[in-house]
């Protein structure tokens, strides 16, 4: 008889020591399993380290420490609830499996998405049940947030926070049999932020053999020069009255540094900018482009899942009012910036003859931020050995006129839309028989690189999840990706 059988609390032994979980709705839950030591004190700044053994059984219960970061600003902290876990020891993980004595299954590793500043772990929707119920082993990771985790500094490596996610997967390497996970079989996924981060894994020489195949949910690969990126920790640096560099940061407190910090990158989104954090080309961990280096065949093998939310932008434009403020001269000022091509622009008008400024351009700056480089990512692995799928999410919340917004289909790909949190963007109606569907896809992918519909070929298949049933389509909405410049390459 097995632990979750017998309803005892179960126990499991890691390279560092003995954890006990919990069985909870008939899986085995441990949480705040430290995967490196707490990044404080000289640690703050630089890559992990392992953590310190124990001896004993140490209990894995409650959710570990967050990293240090500050709410969503309103009016998104309603929609995007981000519980904060005090403590130092932030690198840590959790694990959510039918049964520790189980024999290698699927394990699906979660990088949580909120622009490098805000999540964890400890969000709600992500809770694992769902995922080990259908027989894959969950892990979600917390990893190092804002300028702790992605500053640039010359006295300190790069990417911290993405070191910090390839130590959590050098973890699952080591023990993940122990909880009944197969080290062979692992998928890694994200959402946004997550997702960024995950191509930059993909592309990273350092990620060789930790996975087999990987989701990008609604995150296009992304990366700065260093130089580029290091504008925002300057900027950070300024308010404090502080030289540049970790030594001096470091002697900052922290709840100053937070600060600083959101004061520097506050009042912006992902679509309308702002300073903000990004992973940067260390030539290092990431030596090339992440755009460049997949296209040009980096991670070939990895079987991908990828896809957005038909109308991503509703997130940032609709709370702040951007949908109707715009102005047709805006919106005309916003194409010259962004160098949209005029032929394109009509194609959009006169697909949404009804749509105000504000939407043309939440609607451009979707496809351009996150739709078209995902097709064209799509397109560039067709020879590859492995797999390529494409989704779209499109069922509209009711909550505030949203719609089909950014991480709306969370609580579909989790099954967790009866949690309160969930439903803060779901509202309380949303369709079960969808996050059945989305659900059972992401189970299949991390099964067997199969979520349920044709890889992507000539025909640019697409499964688009609602309104109504999943269906698929081809090459939808295809006038308007035309309508962009072709993927020339770079460096």
């Amino acid at each position: 008889m097995s632990d979750i059988e017998a309803g005892s609390p179960p126990e499991v032994r890691t390279v560092h020591g003995t954890v006990r979980g919990a069985v909870e709705r008939g899986v085995a839950v441990f949480r705040g399993i430290p995967y490196a030591a707490a990044p404080v004190g000289a640690r703050r700044f630089r890559a992990p380290g392992p953590p310190e053994p124990w001896t004993g059984v140490r209990e894995a219960v409650a959710y570990g420490p967050t990293a240090p970061k500050r709410p969503y600003a309103p009016p998104l902290d309603r929609l995007l609830p981000d519980p904060v876990v005090p403590g130092d020891g932030c690198l840590n993980l959790n694990v959510w499996t039918p049964s520790p004595g189980a024999a290698r299954l699927p394990v699906l590793v979660w990088i949580h998405g909120g622009s490098l500043v805000h999540g964890s772990s400890a969000v709600p929707v992500y809770d694992g049940t769902a995922f080990a119920r259908d027989g894959v082993v969950l892990v979600s990771v917390n990893y190092r947030l804002g300028v702790e985790g992605f500053g640039v500094f010359p006295d300190a490596p790069a990417n911290r926070g993405l070191l910090d996610q390839l130590a959590a997967l050098e973890w699952v390497r080591d023990n993940i049999a122990a909880f009944g996970g197969d080290p062979d079989r692992v998928t890694v996924a994200g959402e946004s932020a997550g997702a960024v981060s995950i191509a930059a894994l993909l592309a990273s020489p350092r990620s060789a053999g930790l996975f087999r195949r990987a989701v990008l949910q609604s995150g296009a690969p992304a990366a700065l020069p260093t130089a580029t990126g290091r504008r925002t920790t300057e900027l950070i640096a300024q308010r404090l009255g502080a030289p540049a560099t970790a030594a001096a940061l470091a002697a900052v407190d922290p709840e100053a540094l937070l600060t600083a910090q959101t004061e520097v990158t506050s009042g912006g989104n992902p679509l309308t900018g702002r300073a903000s954090f990004q992973i940067v080309v260390d030539g290092e961990l990431l030596p090339h482009d992440p755009v460049a280096a997949l296209h040009a065949g980096a991670s070939a093998g990895i079987d991908l899942l990828m896809g957005t939310n038909t109308e991503e932008y509703r997130l940032w434009f609709v709370p702040a009012g951007l949908t109707e403020t715009i102005s047709p001269l805006k919106l005309r000022l916003a194409l010259l910036k962004f160098r949209v091509p005029n032929a394109t622009a009509r194609t959009y008008r006169t697909n949404r003859p009804d749509a105000t400024p504000g939407e043309i351009l939440g609607a451009l700056a979707t496809d351009l931020l996150l739709r078209v480089p995902l097709n064209r990512l799509a397109d560039a692995r067709t020879a590859a050995p492995g797999s390529t799928y494409l989704y779209e999410f499109g069922w509209p919340t009711p909550v505030q006129r949203l719609g089909a917004c950014h991480a709306l289909e969370l609580g579909f790909v989790f099954d967790t839309l009866d949690h309160p949190d969930t439903r803060a963007l779901t509202g309380p109606e949303a369709p079960r028989e969808l996050a059945s569907a989305m659900h059972r896809a992401w189970v299949g992918f991390a099964a067997d690189g199969d979520p349920g519909w044709p890889s992507w070929d000539a025909r640019r298949p697409v499964t688009v999840f609602g309104p109504g049933a999943p269906s698929l389509v081809l090459a939808p909405r295809d006038d308007e990706l035309r309508g962009w410049k072709p993927y020339r390459g770079g460096t």
